[in-house]
């Protein structure tokens, strides 16, 4: 008696039965007949689909090629035996094979070729204003230092025995308070960027990273310090501020850092076409000041492809205006403040990303400069071209 024979007896015995418990036993028999068929009824399709698996997959009902991948799909799922009425069920069907031989559609014919996943990249500055500063973290949303005051009334002096002494009285220092400015911004990525690891990270390094840091640069040394700006350097009250020339009033600009700060000058950062200006001017012998194109100065040997100004660490980028040159004890007089490292989240639920494939990636960091000594920096305004 074969299972099909077997259930037909099984049906009838239940419909014979004439007590509860027979009728229970029954059907306890009749589901055990249901399994052992759906069990073979597997069995036959995966070895039909093992026989079967070069001429194109399964179709709706048979072993013929499905036509389509919906048919694949029903009879793949109608084979699965997972849905039971009233339960919750996650199926995925296996890899369809069509029957027929697919055509390349024009359009994406020339994109069927090999691919060199390694990104060409665009041109990118070299980001030089950050590191010259001191670098801190705070836990708050805010930084509170205080400034001494330059004020002070009376003084000492000579005073004979028994003489009533001099006084002195310091005005108040001045309450300086910073908060922390979020920079960010988020970009769109298909989600199968997220299956290439290198890709991904390619993406986040060398892209939305880099474009972080340009602006965080151009923050700290021009940002206005309103409408949620970071107050650059630059435009930070208290710094000195003269006009030049020619080289010596960088000279001058050093030696006023040391005077009104007592802070060494460290560094000079300047833009390309004013330190190009500088650098190829001539004396009247028609000889280069900072050496020629083949030679060092004045003909001596070593010569120096960008030659530091006055001797300090000169950053040439153009992250500062043409005709202006910043000299200043960086590394003394500012700090750059961090509330933490850059964050980096990912999601697919943005907007309508999940039904287009899509991931958005947003990249953010709260940061802050504290000048603690404004008198540190100069700010040179050309009054004629180098």
């Amino acid at each position: 008696m074969n299972l099909k024979e077997m259930l037909a007896a099984a049906i009838k015995k239940f419909e014979a039965a004439e007590t509860l418990e027979e009728a229970e036993t029954v059907k306890k028999e009749i589901d055990e007949i249901k399994q052992k068929m759906a069990l073979a009824e597997v069995k036959q399709n995966t070895l039909a689909a093992l026989g079967s698996q070069n001429t194109g997959g399964d179709s709706v009902s048979g072993n013929a090629p499905a036509k389509s991948l919906g048919a694949h799909f029903v009879k793949s799922f109608n084979d699965s035996s997972v849905y039971k009425k009233g339960q919750r069920f996650d199926y995925a069907a296996p890899e369809y094979k069509a029957a027929a031989p697919h055509v390349t559609p024009s359009s994406i014919a020339p994109a069927l070729t090999d691919v060199d996943t390694n990104m060409v990249l665009q041109y990118r500055r070299p980001l030089v204003i950050a590191d010259l500063f001191g670098t801190e973290s705070i836990k708050g949303t805010s930084l509170t230092y205080f400034v001494e005051s330059s004020t002070v009334e009376g003084g000492f002096a000579p005073v004979a025995e028994g003489a009533k002494k001099p006084m002195i009285s310091f005005g108040d220092p001045t309450a300086v308070t910073e908060s922390l400015t979020k920079i960010a911004a988020y970009y769109k990525e298909s989600d199968e960027i997220i299956e290439d690891a290198e890709w991904l990270a390619s993406s986040i390094d060398n892209r939305a990273l880099y474009l972080y840091d340009l602006k965080e640069e151009d923050q700290l040394l021009n940002g206005s310090g309103s409408s949620g700006n970071i107050c650059g350097i630059l435009n930070r009250s208290g710094i000195q501020t003269a006009t030049y020339t020619d080289q010596d009033d960088i000279f001058k600009a050093i030696m006023s850092v040391k005077n009104q700060s007592g802070f060494s000058a460290d560094a000079v950062v300047i833009n390309p076409a004013d330190y190009q200006t500088l650098r190829l001017k001539k004396d009247q012998n028609n000889q280069y000041y900072g050496g020629g194109f083949f030679y060092g100065e004045y003909g001596a040997s070593g010569m120096v492809e960008q030659a530091p100004i006055w001797g300090l660490r000169t950053l040439v980028t153009p992250a500062i205006a043409q005709g202006t040159v910043l000299v200043g004890a960086f590394h003394n007089g500012a700090s750059v403040v961090r509330k933490h490292g850059v964050v980096v989240e990912m999601t697919n639920s943005n907007e309508d990303d999940f039904a287009y494939n899509r991931v958005t990636i947003r990249v953010e960091n709260r940061v802050l400069l504290a000048v603690r000594y404004p008198m540190a920096f100069v700010k040179l305004t050309a009054s004629n071209p180098l």
